[in-house]
């Protein structure tokens, strides 16, 4: 192994249960366990704002159908990116199409140049950034053996497959070409070792002091 991993909170440190997830009070929570940073993830609303949530009903209400007054509670993709784009890495799981534009001007208003990736699930999300930017640091996020085969492909800066994928082989692969390999949703102490020893790039938990305690990072 190179050196240790980046540590990083799932939705901010998701593993509070009074915290919600996906907000500032939890990002904040995972930078002070002493997380390098934490994933996030983003929606579009009919009206054109960026928010940040998971799931695609929120309190009763479809995001992509929620007008301008509604859903007024959640975050926005340009408040996280002006909190935190200076001091913490990111990564920006993009859950739709339609936030390419948004996404790559706040990038540049931000000056985020590293410590960051923009990732999804969707291939052409991720070939839409880089037609538009040759320069934006993507990843394609895999939870099947189908959409991993499929990385070579993305031409993508990371691969994000979910640990039950990941073998010391695929890592390997991936460093061979210059890639990086972040995994998710890792909340076991002997997997975040193993993971590490095999040289992931970085992990992605739920349990944000549990990383931290694991690889003795706290402060």
């Amino acid at each position: 192994m190179s050196g240790p991993p980046l540590l990083l909170g799932h939705r901010g440190a998701r593993a509070s249960a009074l915290i919600p997830e996906n907000t500032p009070a939890s990002f904040d929570l995972a930078l002070q366990h002493g997380c390098d940073g934490f994933e996030f993830d983003v929606r579009l609303t009919s009206c054109g704002r960026s928010v940040v949530c998971h799931d695609p009903k929120v309190d009763g209400v479809v995001v992509s159908q929620a007008t301008a007054d509604q859903l007024l509670h959640l975050p926005l993709l340009e408040d996280v990116l002006q909190r935190y784009s200076q001091h913490a890495f990111l990564d920006i799981e993009l859950k739709v199409q339609g936030l390419e534009s948004k996404l790559l001007n706040s990038l540049r208003e931000y000056r985020m140049d590293e410590d960051y990736v923009v990732s999804s699930f969707l291939p052409e999300v991720v070939t839409e950034l880089k037609t538009r930017s040759a320069k934006i640091q993507t990843g394609i996020i895999c939870d099947e053996p189908g959409q991993l085969a499929c990385w070579r492909e993305a031409n993508v800066e990371y691969v994000i497959p979910h640990h039950s994928l990941v073998t010391h082989a695929l890592v390997q692969e991936v460093h061979n070409v210059g890639g990086k390999l972040l995994t998710w949703t890792v909340n076991n102490r002997k997997a975040m070792l193993l993971l590490a020893e095999w040289g992931v790039d970085g992990i992605i938990s739920d349990d944000t002091e549990l990383l931290v305690q694991t690889f003795a990072r706290s402060e």
